[in-house]
């Protein structure tokens, strides 16, 4: 797992799909979901580590763009 696409696909086998309309939110919204399926004995550790860490990654790149977008304004 390497992209947040792969989380996305990762979430759907389970039906959860997310989308509140913020890119920011809908990792967070992500993360809380795939904690839950974890924390339910669906998911194994391995996938839920790399999971969480490519939202990690993706949430920090998020941050510093809006970050960096709105000083440009």
């Amino acid at each position: 797992m390497k992209r947040l696409y792969d989380v996305q696909q990762l979430l759907k086998r389970f039906g959860i799909i997310v989308y509140m309309g913020n890119r920011l939110y809908d990792i967070e919204m992500m993360q809380i979901e795939l904690s839950r399926v974890y924390q339910s004995g669906l998911l194994e550790k391995l996938d839920y580590l790399e999971a969480e860490m490519v939202l990690r990654r993706e949430h920090r790149l998020e941050l510093a763009y809006q970050q960096s977008k709105e000083k440009k304004d």
